[in-house]
Parts: structure tokens; sequence; C-alpha cells
């Protein structure tokens, strides 16, 4: 009877084989995102944006008008049309070559804002013609356009300029430098500062940054010649301002300029020297200002109104004091039915929610509430007086769009699913929202709610580009922190072709430091493509999100306040606890590797668990956090002077001593974010102590590496763990 079988069997075997060889294997050229095949593996999406209330999808060639509940497109003009509309011949430099960026910032008008290499123009698609347009500045170092006057503020040499909406350029400040910034992100763009140009509503005055940073010690960095330089023998200084942990920081004022007297002033906010100023907004009226102001310890918070005709300060309108720190992200937003009252975020109750107050600086309510966190504000429904925001109340891993009633605080879920990572568009009114969201076995999908009765219609499904390749299976859990009560997210990644049978070397992949996270309910739970290279290559993955990571609450966040990378280790090994009681892990064969934060927390665990980790390759690492920026560092660190304790337990210099493992060091030579001094630092100390770590260094790149030397980059990474912790 085995006789008659063993054929059958054989022939199935060969079959699974064939199926299996059959799978087309990833390379990275097209995993990461330098490949040379990457953009032909990325998911599918649509570009989307509003007129009003009528979606419109752009491609470069064409603006289209969609159907929400069909989904039926219909062509609203063409790139060929709109240049034959503006006057532009084929053979012009200055013709329009994309439509993808337009914006419609007009609700009730035919009118699509575009840009050409040259000006940006409104053109009127109804009659066919360009009613306005404006010279585009070119090589600038910002730039604001304000859709009301049309004007344009840029800055250029770190000098600052505006252009009316003729034409007709104002160079309003002489003194740009180095030393002397005008008009970009100031403060190094901590809390959530992008930009340093504010236009209030009407375009008549514009607010901007100075800082003054000629005080800041310059680090020295250094570029290398390009290797097609032949011009260039010797590499050339490139300082960069930077403020370490404890030292001089520089002076940040606001000034306010009147466009039509060319007037110019700054807010009357005292000595600016141990403070910060952060998330300006401007009054529906144009005429007064709102900022949050928080002192340099970072633990004392006020939100300040000033009036931009005089500069004088107005009123204290709100203060938050805690004993750790304060964090400010997000400015005021004012309700647009009602120029007295406004929205503003806070953890005060322990978790980032909204409150409504009046400009006397009376609470009216409290908008949202609850353990979890509000993640973003985004519209209004004007008309019937409500807020949409995203959030993760249904768990902490979801991201989800919420409609809030002002007026009652009720909050009802109203995208498709309920499940996943959901990024909401509003339409200007706010009854529309375009809801793109995945899934962990979902891509992507686009629907289109009503957000007054949460009734959507699905516009898109993307296919799975991945079709047809050797995945790896994506596992998410949970298991208990360090605390011995809070529960912790993770992410598996499992080799392919897993054989529970069998041993797997495994990777711990780890950033674990503030404002970021790593596994959430979004397309196979939010793994990095290179997990899926190195589970193809017959390695584990295990990524977990310590206590300190984002999104789940200010106590989550705070613990590590003043020590940081200790309890974040202690949540990791956790998890490596969790991986040694598998029997499918290789608990002799482990690595870690990890960036930026990252790179520290490899480091730890490298060198305060050296019999665990064999292998590690830590990418632009903290070593000491004497030498990070102030702003982030005496956040979490306080100064080396107030909490040389902490300092000293978290510098990873007199670790070096311990260092058994494989350990690679990759950083980028012109580094401004962790400066060189770090990784230099710890090789003098591991020459000193005797241990062998090993090093790899790109010229010219900075914190990340850009372009095609990512693929390198990670071929490097893979290659050491193939190297050292394979069998």
């Amino acid at each position: 009877m085995s006789i008659i079988h063993r054929p059958a069997f054989t022939a199935l075997f060969l079959l699974a084989s064939l199926w299996v060889t059959a799978q087309k294997q990833f390379t990275l050229e097209d995993l990461n995102f330098g490949g040379n095949n990457y953009q032909n593996m990325i998911l599918q999406n649509r570009t989307l944006t509003w007129w009003g209330d009528q979606l419109v999808r752009l491609t470069d060639d064409t603006c289209w008008t969609v159907n929400p509940a069909s989904g039926k497109e219909r062509v609203l003009f063409t790139r060929g049309q709109a240049n034959k509309w503006s006057g532009v011949q084929p053979e012009d430099s200055t013709e329009l070559t994309s439509l993808k960026e337009a914006t419609f910032p007009y609700p009730d008008q035919p009118l699509a804002l575009l840009s050409t290499d040259h000006s940006r123009l409104l053109l009127n698609f109804k009659k066919h013609r360009v009613p306005w347009s404006q010279p585009l500045q070119q090589s600038t170092q910002a730039s604001a356009w304000n859709k009301e006057s049309r004007a344009e503020a840029w800055v250029k040499e770190h000098n600052l300029y505006v252009t009316d909406n003729t034409g007709n350029t104002r160079q309003v400040t002489t003194d740009g430098s180095r030393d002397i910034v005008y008009g970009q992100s100031v403060h190094r763009n901590e809390w959530g500062i992008d930009g340093g140009l504010f236009w209030n509503p009407q375009g008549t005055r514009l607010a901007f940054y100075r800082m003054d940073q000629s005080m800041v010690a310059d680090y020295p960095l250094v570029n290398v010649p390009e290797l097609d330089d032949s011009t260039t023998i010797m590499a050339t200084p490139a300082p960069e301002k930077y403020p370490m942990a404890g030292q001089t920081s520089h002076r940040v004022t606001i000034g306010v300029l009147d466009v039509a007297t060319a007037d110019t002033l700054y807010l009357q906010a005292g000595d600016p020297t141990d403070r910060y100023f952060t998330n300006v907004a401007w009054a529906p009226d144009g005429r007064t200002i709102y900022v949050f102001e928080l002192n340099r310890d970072q633990n004392d918070c006020r939100l300040m109104s000033y009036d931009a005709t005089t500069g004088r300060q107005l009123a204290e309108i709100y203060h938050e004091r805690n004993e750790k720190y304060v964090e400010p992200q997000h400015p005021i937003t004012f309700l647009p039915w009602d120029d007295s009252r406004f929205v503003m975020w806070s953890e005060r109750d322990g978790y980032n929610h909204l409150y409504l107050y009046d400009t006397t600086g009376h609470l009216v309510r409290q908008l949202t509430q609850g353990p979890w966190v509000v993640m973003d504000l985004l519209g209004f429904d004007t008309e019937n007086q409500a807020l949409l925001i995203a959030a993760n109340a249904d768990t902490p891993i979801q991201r989800n769009l919420y409609r809030v009633d002002v007026a009652t605080a009720a909050i009802t879920r109203i995208d498709e699913g309920g499940r996943g990572w959901h990024n909401g568009s509003p339409s200007p009114s706010g009854h529309w929202m375009v809801d793109n969201y995945q899934e962990p076995d979902v891509p992507r999908n686009i629907t289109v709610v009503d957000t007054r009765t949460a009734q959507s219609s699905r516009y898109f499904t993307a296919p799975d580009p991945w079709q047809g390749y050797t995945v790896p299976q994506y596992r998410c859990g949970t298991l208990t922190a360090a605390d011995d009560s809070t529960t912790l997210y993770y992410r598996m990644v499992m080799p392919v072709d897993f054989d529970p049978g069998k041993k797997y070397p495994t990777v711990v992949y780890v950033y674990g430091g503030p404002h970021a996270h790593n596994v959430d309910a979004a397309w196979h739970y939010r793994s990095r493509s290179w997990e899926t290279y190195m589970a193809q290559r017959g390695y584990l993955l295990f990524i977990l999100d310590n206590r300190g990571s984002e999104n789940r609450g200010r106590d989550f966040e705070q613990v590590t306040f003043r020590h940081l990378g200790q309890q974040e280790m202690a949540d990791q090994m956790r998890g490596v606890d969790f991986l040694r009681s598998l029997a499918y892990v290789d608990t002799i064969r482990m690595g870690v590797h990890g960036w930026s934060y990252g790179g520290f927390m490899t480091i730890s665990l490298m060198t305060n668990h050296p019999d665990i980790f064999k292998v590690g390759v830590a990418g632009g690492p903290v070593i000491d956090w004497r030498w990070y920026e102030v702003m982030y560092g005496e956040r979490y660190m306080d100064t080396p002077l107030t909490n040389p304790d902490g300092y000293a337990q978290t510098s990873l210099l007199g670790k070096a001593k311990d260092l058994k493992g494989r350990l690679q060091i990759i950083i980028g030579l012109n580094d401004p974010t962790v400066v060189p001094q770090h990784a230099y630092s710890f090789l003098k100390a591991c020459i000193a102590a005797g241990t062998q770590p090993d090093f790899y260094v790109y010229p010219g790149q900075g914190h990340n590496m850009r372009g095609h030397q990512s693929v390198h980059l990670h071929e490097r990474i893979t290659r050491y763990f193939d190297d050292y912790l394979k069998p």
C-alpha cells in the first residue's frame, strides 16, 4: 500500500516545490525606496483634492471630477488644454509639465492654482483663460502664498521678501546670514514647527520668525568633494549651528510685516533668551496673534495673545505646568462659525485631547476625552457645527475617523469598516471626506464618506503589488511591559516557508524613542520592506513598541524622563523573554538593529545585555545625550548640570568595555542631527577598552542615506547579519 502511494506523494511534493520556486524573489532594488524597481512595487494610490464639495482626481495629464456615489469620472480639463488656454506653446520651457500639484483654493470659483517652472497661475477652466499669474521665485529656502491677497512671502540667502499680486517684489530684511535667519523653521523643528512664515487670513499681514544664532557654537562638519568635481581638491568646512544640551541656545523673536505700509514690528515678548515660541496662529480678524511660549525647562507653557498692529502683549489665555514636561504640538484653531472660540490641544488629563475655549481664556467644554489620543484635527462641518478628527479610540494600534459635535461633545465613528489605519481629507464644507485607509491584509481602499450620515461609497481598491512574490507571514500580538501591567504591541515577520520545527536566527528591529511607533494596523502591520527581505533570507524579525513611544498617552511616554533608554531596554528584554519562549527562535543567534534613537537602543542592548545579542547594526546612534540638541535633549533629560546621574547612566561611553558581540556602526559623514562626534567618541572608548566594533561611513550623507545609496546601506546591513548571525 505504501508503494502505491509513494509516487503520488512524490508528484505532489514536486508540484509544491515547482510552485514555490515559481514565486518571484524580492531584491533590494524592489523593496528599498532608493531601488531601481521600487516604484513598480509600491501600493497604487489616487491623487485627490477638493474643489468645494466636488472631488477631483489629479494625474500628470488630466484633472477629473469624481462622482462619489458611482465612482465615475469626467474630464475637467487636460494639461494640453491648460497650456493652450494659457498661451504656452508645446516647445516653450514655461509649459505646465504636470497637473498633480493642482489645487482649487476658491470653493465657489472655477479656478485651479497651477505652477510651471517659472510662474504661479490661476486657470479659469470654464472660461478657458488665465486671469492671473505671478513669477515663481527660484532657489528659495522657504515660501508661503496667501490665496486672499495672492501675495507670496519667500526667503533667499536667509533674507525675507514679499511679492504682491501684481508681481512687484519688496525686500523686507537685509541682515540675513547664517547667524541671522528669517522666515524659516526655528528651535530645530521641535513642537510641530515646520516653517517660519505665517500669513493672516486676509493676507494683509505676515508674521515671521527671526532667529539669531550668532551665539550658538558651530559644529565642524566637512564636505568631501564629489567624484566628478575636477575643480575642488580639498574638503571644505560645512559648519552646523548646533546648540548642545546645557549650552547657549539661539534667540527667537516674531516679526510682523504690514504689507500695505511695509512697516515691520516685533512682538513685545520680553527677553527671549530662555523661552521657545511655537505654534503661531492668527485670529480670524487678522489683527491678533496667538503664540505658545515654553520655558527652557519645558515644564511651563503659556498661550499668549499679541496685538499685531502694535506688537503689544495683550493677555495670557492659558497656562499649563507639568513636573516633567509640556509639549505644545499644535496651534489653536478658531471655529469657522464663531470668531470668539477656538479649539486647543492638551495632554493635561493624561491623553492628547481637544478643548473648547473662548478668547478670554474661559474653558467652554472638553470636546474629547478617554484613555486614547486625538491624532489629527482634520476639519469642520461648518453647517452642523462639528469637528472631524482622527484618533485611536477603538484600539491603540488603529487610527479611525470621527465626528465630534461641538455643542454636546458626542463622538461618532464615520470611517468604512472600523479596522485599520485611516487618513481623512475633508471637503472645505466638511460635508464629505476622502477616507484613504489600509488594514493588515488590505493594501489600500479609498472611500468617500458623508460625514453627517457615516455612509460611504468605495471609490478605489488597490491591488496587491506583491502578488506573485514570495511573501512572509506578518503577525501582531501583545505582551506585558516590564512594569507588569502595561500592554505593549509587537509585530513578527516570519521566515519565508516557516517551519515551527526549525530554529531561526532572529533580529530585533528597534526604535523606541518619543514621537514614533513601529506597529499599527496598516498593511502588514506597517512592516518595513527590509523586514520582508530578511524574512526571505531565513530570518525572523521582531518589532516591539516599548513604553516611551507615541500614541499611548502622557504617562506611557513620560516614563523615560531623565533616564532615556532604561525603561525602553527593560521592555525590549520582555520581548526577548517572549522570543526565548518560542521553540523556533534560535536563542544563541539573536541580533538587533536600529537607526538614530534605534541606534542608541541597539548599542544599549548590545552592551547592557552582551550575552543575549550576538550581532548588532547601529545607524546614526546617539552615544551621550550631552551632545544632543538643547530642545529635544533637555525636554527628556533636563540639563547635564541638573541631571548628572541620568546623563552618566545613559551614556554609552562607559559601556564600550562591555561589548562582546559583533557591532557595526554606520553614520553619514555630514549628519547634522546626531553629529559624528557620537560615533567617533564611542570608537575612541572602544579602542581604550580593547573592544572591536566595525565602522562604516557615507561621505556627503546626513542622518539618513538618500537615493540609491539607501540600497547600498541596506545591502551592507543585510550582509553583516549574513556574515555573523547565520549559521
